[in-house]
């Protein structure tokens, strides 16, 4: 067991060591804010507004009531001209309009005013917002010509249900948080199994054709070695996610501090605080851990005997371990269904299975325990994941003892399936 210690120690201080996990532990909580605010800043600097001209057939469109609503929404601004519309069509570009609009005559306030289309010579992509003007305009003219007044309107527009989802087991409970934080942290736990289980592969590639492993299963077996190495990596995995989580609570903390000195930033960070309080962020990080690890562990294995039984080609590795990322990336798309239904039963199902339990089921635990959740279904499903990893690392070390010490043969998964299963 000393061994096998002193293999976890190795693969962890090299590993930890190195300025790529350094500058990556440090860039990516930059980048992810640089992402989103820098994301932002552009589609808010690059978006352009629309200048279309109205023709109004109608007579019931004023250029007051136009100058109001591009006072209350200037991401587009409407004209009212006094054109005919053929002549309009020929020269709207040359007078500064990017497309123009007909009002239809006889529109009355008791009938459907029917299509209005809006004509350019290329493809419009604000559409919606100039839609939602002459709407406004429009809903206007209403009013006025039956007889509601502003007090009358207020009241209309006020005048509707709020309906929400209330979990009665879980007050706090909210499905909109839950989806957010059980898609992160379903994304992250696959993120963290392509990424560090590649890695396992690749560490495995490199001490096979270097020839140290031939070295070192002379002084420990090759079980030890395998364990070692998975286990090792995996302290570094949960070393970096460890940095992020004070990370993300630092910045926010921060966020927090700065809203008295920028009160703008109430909104945001206000609901970020909402995201945190809405969910029991003690267990969800207790049994992302647990599921993190799991799922580590499990993988690994067989990222590691896929590792050992494949040569110095890397094309070779890709295509024996490309099932193994099929299965990842098919629980992702489960991880989509559960946060849609996550009572349904193939949420429930493929969070129990190991193959996909610790990428599922951190969706599912997000919309809370037991309510969502039910105890018997969480117990089940770290039984089988422990259960499930114990067996594949198991019977991956039996692969990986024949595959460590085999060179020139280009092995396939039923071959490495009977290394497995010889006594």
């Amino acid at each position: 067991m000393n061994k096998t210690f002193l293999i976890i120690q190795r693969e962890f201080l090299t590993r930890v060591r190195k300025k790529t996990f350094i500058i990556s532990t440090l860039l990516f909580p930059l980048l992810y804010l640089g992402l989103i605010f820098g994301t932002g800043y552009i589609g808010a600097k690059s978006s352009t507004v629309l200048k279309i001209a109205v023709v109004d057939s109608s007579r019931k469109f004023t250029a007051e009531k136009i100058e109001k609503a591009n006072t209350e929404d200037p991401s587009s601004i409407l004209t009212l001209v006094k054109e005919d519309p053929k002549a309009l069509s020929k020269n709207f570009e040359n007078k500064g309009y990017d497309g123009y609009t007909v009002i239809p005559s006889g529109m009355m306030v008791s009938k459907s005013p029917g299509a209005v289309s809006i004509k350019s010579n290329r493809t419009l992509g604000a559409i919606p917002a100039v839609q939602a003007k002459l709407n406004g305009i429009w809903n206007d003219i209403k009013y006025e010509e039956l007889g509601i007044d502003t007090e009358k309107r207020e009241t209309l527009a006020d005048s509707h249900l709020s309906v929400s989802a209330e979990n009665m087991q879980d007050k706090n409970a909210d499905g909109t948080n839950a989806m957010i934080i059980g898609y992160a942290a379903g994304f992250l736990v696959y993120f963290i199994l392509l990424i560090y289980g590649s890695q396992v592969m690749m560490g495995v590639m490199e001490e096979k054709t270097n020839r140290i492993a031939e070295v070192m299963v002379s002084s420990v077996k090759p079980f030890q070695l395998m364990l070692g190495k998975i286990v090792g990596i995996a302290l570094v995995a949960l070393t970096q996610f460890l940095l992020w989580i004070a990370f993300v609570f630092i910045i926010y903390n921060v966020s927090k501090a700065a809203v008295d000195a920028n009160p703008s930033m109430a909104q945001m960070v206000g609901g970020a605080q909402k995201i945190f309080t809405s969910v029991n962020m003690g267990l969800l990080l207790t049994l992302f851990a647990f599921y993190f690890l799991g799922g580590f562990f499990f993988y690994s294995s067989i990222y590691a005997a896929v590792g050992s039984a494949v040569n110095e080609d890397v094309r070779e590795a890709q295509s024996l371990s490309f099932p193994i990322t099929l299965i990842i990336i098919f629980a992702i798309f489960m991880l989509t269904i559960a946060m849609k239904d996550p009572t349904s039963p193939v949420a429930v199902w493929t969070s129990i299975i190991p193959f996909t339990s610790p990428i599922v089921m951190m969706a599912r635990v997000a919309y809370g325990v037991p309510g969502t959740v039910p105890y018997w279904e969480l117990a089940l499903s770290m039984i089988s994941l422990v259960g499930g990893f114990l067996f594949m690392v198991w019977f991956a070390g039996k692969i990986y003892r024949t595959g460590i010490l085999m060179y020139g043969k280009k092995p396939t998964w039923k071959e490495m399936i009977k290394w497995a299963m010889r006594k």
